[in-house]
């Protein structure tokens, strides 16, 4: 039997123009919910509308912002969309085309999000004076998150790329849907009393409902209350829920999150090895100028030793000695010297020796030297002494010599 075979093209076209000649389809109006609303760089913006049921996605071009747009779209707001719905074709997705929006009211989850996030506000629950420090060498990790995901591959590719040696536990938790409170509290619960270093509460990017678990209060308290630091990593850059106020630390996705956990390895192993040689510089630097303190302690104490001190007085004394020796000599040799002069002066002067030369000398008859005729007188007594006797006379004149 014969089959007609289309191809992916033809049938998409043939869907587009269904769409196109459908008269309700290409001018209507929907009233709903703006969930994971993006602003695009080049002036589209894309989003999804939704009501308790359903959701449908949705476009703005650039093109229609100016007159069909008159206030800044963000999610939860409640919006009537005008336009039509088609297909896109390369994809086979159909979407709303929006040509105007208008702003119909704020949305039942944004305004949940927006009282528990001022009361909690003012509970001080956001306060910075609560945060606790991350550490800064991390080296037990833990993870609350699903299981499969971008978001538990993007923080093990980005740990284990930093830091190869980091231990990672995973609490596998559900992040969305009914019950995901629930076990993301009793993933923090666990991994808190583990005694690990920092723990990473998140998941990726969704719409407000997506994300809604990281909204309620038993989550924020469960992460006020842990006495480990934890790191919030809850969706894309722009999305913000109350358990990123409460966290000790927000990162704006997961892979941020691992960065904030985790240290560099190689830069920390580099910094030990430049500490390493510091010290060790510093260290050799210290012994050298101890052993050389030593050694002149060495020296000091060898010249206090008593027998160096008794060698050095005996080296002194027998240079005192030596010198008092010399002295004694040189004394010696000049009294040697003088006595030999007043010999020769006395010898000059002996009596004897003047005798022996023909010379006498007269005393008194007692002995005493007469010196002076005026110690004599006419018939006085006296004697001569001469070299080979004594001669007895008396005086019978005395002539003065005037």
């Amino acid at each position: 039997m014969n089959k007609n075979i289309y191809s992916v093209s033809q049938v998409n076209t043939y869907i587009e123009r269904m769409f196109a000649d459908d008269f309700m389809l290409g001018n209507l109006s929907l009233s709903g919910e703006v969930s994971n609303c993006k602003y695009n760089h080049t002036g589209h913006i894309y989003f999804t509308l939704k009501d308790e049921k359903s959701a449908i996605s949705c476009v703005m071009f650039a093109g229609k912002r100016a007159k069909g747009l008159k206030f800044p779209m963000k999610d939860g707001d409640q919006v009537v969309v005008s336009g039509y719905i088609g297909i896109y074709a390369a994809t086979g997705r159909y979407q709303v085309y929006a040509s105007e929006i208008e702003l119909a009211g704020v949305g039942d989850l944004y305004q949940r999000f927006e009282a528990l996030k001022q009361e909690l506000e003012e509970s001080g629950m956001f306060a910075s004076m609560y945060k606790k420090p991350l550490p800064t060498h991390a080296m037990k990790i833990g993870i609350v998150t699903a299981s499969t995901g971008a978001a538990v591959h993007d923080i093990i590719r980005v740990s284990k790329t930093r830091n190869p040696f980091v231990q990672l536990i995973l609490y596998p938790a559900q992040v969305q849907g009914e019950g995901a409170a629930e076990t993301i509290v009793s993933g923090i619960n666990c991994l808190d009393q583990m005694g690990l270093d920092v723990i990473i509460v998140g998941r990726g990017g969704g719409s407000i409902e997506d994300l809604w678990a990281f909204n309620e209060e038993i989550v924020a308290r469960a992460i006020f209350n842990a006495n480990t630091p934890i790191i919030s990593a809850v969706g894309h850059e722009t999305d913000f829920t109350i358990a990123d106020f409460v966290a000790d630390k927000r990162a704006a996705t997961p892979s941020q999150a691992a960065e904030l956990a985790n240290f560099v390895y190689d830069d920390f192993a580099g910094s030990i090895e430049r500490y390493s040689d510091k010290l060790n510089r510093a260290l050799d630097y210290k012994l050298s100028n101890t052993a050389q303190l030593i050694e002149n302690y060495k020296l000091r104490l060898n010249a206090l030793r008593p027998e160096n001190k008794i060698k050095a007085n005996e080296e002194q004394v027998k240079i005192l000695y030596q010198r008092l020796e010399n002295l004694m000599e040189n004394k010696i040799a000049r009294y040697e010297n003088r006595l030999i002069s007043i010999s020769g002066r006395l010898d000059g002067l002996s009596p004897a020796k003047k005798l022996a030369s023909g010379f006498g000398y007269i005393t008194d008859a007692s002995g005493k030297r007469i010196d002076s005729a005026s110690q004599l007188a006419v018939g006085d007594s006296m004697l001569v002494r001469i070299k080979d006797g004594t001669i007895k006379t008396k005086v019978t004149d005395i002539d003065l010599t005037k």
